[in-house]
């Protein structure tokens, strides 16, 4: 490793480092528990200029530094000498592609749950997230100052929602107001912050005598957790009925990376309780690089000395140009390198290195394997490319992309606005891959595709803040697609002989419905020549061509498989172009005959609404041509989960408003694609 002046003195053992994202429900304080952390490991000072006295610290932190939680996609801070890189993920589910770009990356997450309102429908979402990504995670139950915070029935939701052992390390002390601190269960001594005010010292006393029953219990349950994971701790607890401190940290740690226990603190970032013992979790109980070990989800190696290789998973534009964050995965790379984009062939030069520090940067000379930085003066590299010694070409699994739901049309508002508004276009798709553009073939409109109102409006928030184009935006539209039945063969022959040079080519072309989610298939079973081989792909470019047009209503047709069954061609006559028009004529003929139908994006939306609501609430969903799945209570609150057509959601917000007195709420995402009814297929076109 070399050798940074920065840097701390490392821990002993393997590299002191580690890569951990904090992940949470929009709201339940991810924020402000990030800033928190940036502020105890000194790497962010600004909180201590919030004047002392103030009754509470009123700032709002993305308004004081957007920078931090928007723009910047790691930060590097340290903590009793290990590195931290925090990664930034944010809540809301219109950006999952970020979640999921930033579990893709990092090793280990703080999951943040709202004290009073539990677990949500996004920490739902993330967490299976998380699940797919096999991320050790550690819970960080947040808000214990509230009115109505219950830590124990947060505890129970996350054993029964999210289906797993949790570890708890701290019981409250206090409840609501008067909480003001917590009993380390693994050190048994308690841990008391006075003061609300940042920075202020925390002390350390023995458990508070009337806690003790509860705590003796709660000790119990953490031991019998741990003793199931770990041989040792099991001896040890079997012999003596308890478990020494270091054993017990490290059958923790190791039931915490397999994914078999979860360990559960206890805060309330904003008043600044609990941020040390969690930072000391970071470090007691997520992996460093060298914990995820080659056989791990992302099956990467993780040595330093192997050939470079290193997944660039977020895209930043400013003033200075594009900066790519990425993370090595195996070897090193310096200043100057040579790199191979093994996902586009093409070679890039590495032209500067930097470790981000909340609102600085800081120059490196080198990255390697485990490291996460930001690379100045890369070309071509996007979101999900992997770069790689030229001499050892690698692609590591990429990062999967949801499929946009929602369309709106922009235009500029002045004709000499339009190439700026196509260059600014561009640089906002080449930083989030979950938005689409494209060009509406009837309209000749620019569409911008997402996976939600919010994504897109904050998309055109930064076209006007950071490109400077004003734009005029139409109405959302829902991405409606298309897909086949059943089975249909044709064969279709294009002939044209008008003087000069003819045109003959002929297919037979078979389509096949596949599952949803499946996309276009193309596969060719000619045998003997039938159809020269130079000319398939031109067959599978006219295919996805038409599929692009739909056969119903204009959307573009998915989930299916094309073969191309046999063919015939003419020596002089037949070209790419040929067999190109005749694909696209056949596929548009096997599609009207192949039971073509609409489909539309579903979604699955959760209602919390006071009780005295709920029939109002189950009614309009009903109205809206939804399904409701299932009621609930959660806490003194009614739950209500639905499928939705996205089509009848807009303006939903207001509407639930307006039915529950401002009280209600609600989150969605996208469920799946669903038969649009065939009654309402004219005005889907008709848009």
């Amino acid at each position: 490793m070399s050798h940074r002046h920065h840097t701390p003195p490392a821990a002993t053992g393997p590299r002191a480092l580690r890569n951990i994202g904090v992940i949470a429900h929009v709201d339940a304080g991810k924020t402000t528990t990030t800033e928190r952390i940036l502020f105890y490991t000194g790497e962010s000072h600004r909180m201590g200029e919030v004047h002392d006295g103030a009754a509470t610290m009123d700032f709002d932190p993305q308004e004081r530094q957007r920078g931090i939680t928007i723009n910047s996609a790691a930060t590097t801070v340290f903590w009793k000498g290990v590195q931290i890189n925090v990664i930034d993920t944010p809540g809301h589910i219109d950006f999952n592609i970020e979640v999921n770009r930033s579990l893709r990356v990092l090793d280990g997450a703080v999951v943040v749950f709202d004290g009073v309102a539990g677990v949500e429908p996004q920490t739902e979402t993330n967490w299976r997230l998380a699940d797919q990504y096999r991320v050790p995670r550690i819970a960080f139950i947040n808000k214990l100052d509230r009115t109505g915070a219950d830590f124990a029935r947060v505890v129970r939701m996350i054993e029964e929602r999210l289906g797993v052992r949790t570890a708890v390390l701290h019981l409250p002390i206090g409840e609501e107001a008067g909480f003001h601190g917590v009993v380390d269960l693994v050190a048994m001594q308690a841990l008391y912050w006075p003061s609300d005010r940042a920075g202020a010292p925390m002390e350390i006393g023995p458990v508070p005598p009337e806690l003790l029953p509860q705590v003796d219990a709660a000790r119990a349950r953490l031991l019998d957790a741990v003793a199931d994971q770990d041989e040792a701790a099991l001896e040890a607890y079997v012999r003596d009925g308890d478990v020494p401190q270091t054993l017990l940290q490290s059958a923790l740690r190791r039931g915490t990376l397999a994914g078999a226990v979860v360990p559960v603190l206890a805060g309330s970032a904003f008043k600044n309780k609990g941020v040390e013992p969690l930072l000391d979790a970071v470090n007691a109980y997520l992996p460093t690089p060298e914990d995820i070990s080659a056989d791990s989800a992302h099956g990467e190696g993780q040595g330093a000395d192997g050939p470079f290789a290193a997944l660039a998973f977020k895209l930043v534009h400013d003033e200075h140009g594009a900066m790519v964050f990425v993370r090595v995965y195996q070897g090193r790379v310096r200043v100057g390198d040579v790199v191979l984009n093994a996902s586009t062939g093409q070679k890039e030069r590495i032209g500067r290195l930097y470790e981000v520090h909340a609102d600085k940067r800081l120059e490196r000379q080198e990255l390697v394997a485990g490291d996460i930085a930001a690379i100045v003066g890369l070309k071509s590299t996007l979101t999900g490319h992997t770069l790689s010694d030229p001499a050892h070409p690698v692609v590591l699994e990429s990062i999967t992309v949801p499929e946009p739901v929602i369309d709106v049309a922009v235009e500029p508002r002045t004709q000499a606005d339009q190439q700026a508004l196509s260059k600014a276009l561009q640089a906002l798709v080449r930083e989030d891959p979950s938005l689409h553009l494209r060009q509406d073939p009837e309209s000749g409109q620019t569409l911008l595709s997402g996976m939600g109102e919010l994504q897109l409006e904050v998309s055109l928030e930064k076209l006007r803040a950071r490109h400077g184009v004003e734009v005029n935006v139409g109405r959302p539209q829902v991405a409606y697609r298309e897909t086949i039945t059943r089975t249909a063969e044709v064969t279709h022959l294009h002939k044209k002989q008008s003087g000069g040079p003819g045109q003959f080519a002929q297919v037979v072309l078979r389509l096949e419905p596949l599952e949803r989610g499946e996309g276009v298939r193309f596969v060719s079973e000619v045998v003997g020549g039938a159809v020269p081989r130079e000319f398939i792909p031109a067959v599978e470019a006219g295919v996805r061509r038409a599929a692009l047009a739909g056969a119903v209503a204009g959307f573009a047709l998915v989930d299916f498989q094309a073969t191309l069954v046999d063919g015939a061609f003419h020596e002089k006559d037949s070209s790419a172009l040929a067999f190109e028009l005749a694909a696209a004529a056949a596929f548009r003929e096997a599609a009207t005959q192949a039971g073509p139908v609409v489909l539309e994006p579903v979604m699955d939306v959760e209602v919390v609404t006071p009780p005295d609501h709920l029939g109002d609430v189950i009614g309009d969903l009903m109205r809206r041509r939804g399904l409701v799945r299932s009621q609930d209570t959660r806490g003194n609150a009614a739950v209500v989960q639905a499928n939705v057509p996205l089509a009848e959601m807009f303006g939903y917000i207001g509407q639930l408003r307006a039915l529950s007195h401002g009280r209600a709420q609600y989150a969605m995402q996208l469920s799946h694609l669903a038969v649009l009814p065939e009654h309402l297929v004219a005005r889907a076109a008709a848009r």
